[in-house]
């Protein structure tokens, strides 16, 4: 009986555990942008490396990211960054103006509101989350956990 329950354990314990995995994959998102309109993975520059940024305005790390971040934001010009929050578009266009992504024509940023399509692909838990994908949309790294910027930068430097 043990070793049933100990087999059985085991097996949730991996289907749990594969449940998790990145997929390979960038997600299916819609998200309305800042001026209202909706982008999804479509609207992306094909050929172009994808950095997906699962943010929330008012998160303590996600700022701090930003504020790494805001220095070395025309590094990221080869890259399409879309930034994807689950918050109020009302919340999210403060910390885009703060931030001067305007400025930034790779920078797709907006709401995926409650319909939490991209928080259950990935199994999100907490924010930041980081997924770098390659220019033919595979997946190089992601960052589930609060990464340190230079890590996630030191992944990019190499796509």
């Amino acid at each position: 009986m043990k070793r049933l329950i100990f087999m059985l354990g085991m097996l949730i314990f991996a289907a749990c555990s594969s449940a998790q995995n990145t997929p390979p994959v960038l997600a299916p998102f819609k998200i309305q942008k800042v001026d209202n309109t909706y982008a999804t993975p479509a609207n992306l520059q094909k050929g172009k490396p994808v950095i997906l940024i699962y943010f929330s305005p008012d998160c303590g790390h996600c700022t701090a990211m930003m504020d790494e971040m805001k220095p070395v934001m025309n590094q990221l010009k080869k890259f399409e960054v879309v930034m994807v929050t689950f918050v109020d578009i009302r919340m999210v266009k403060p910390f885009y103006e703060k931030y001067n992504l305007k400025n930034y024509p790779n920078f797709t940023v907006g709401t995926e509101g409650y319909s939490y399509v991209v928080q259950k692909y990935y199994g999100l838990k907490q924010t930041p989350y980081v997924a770098i994908y390659d220019a033919k949309g595979q997946l190089v790294k992601a960052f589930d956990k609060v990464p340190e910027f230079k890590t996630v930068m030191e992944t990019i430097k190499k796509v």
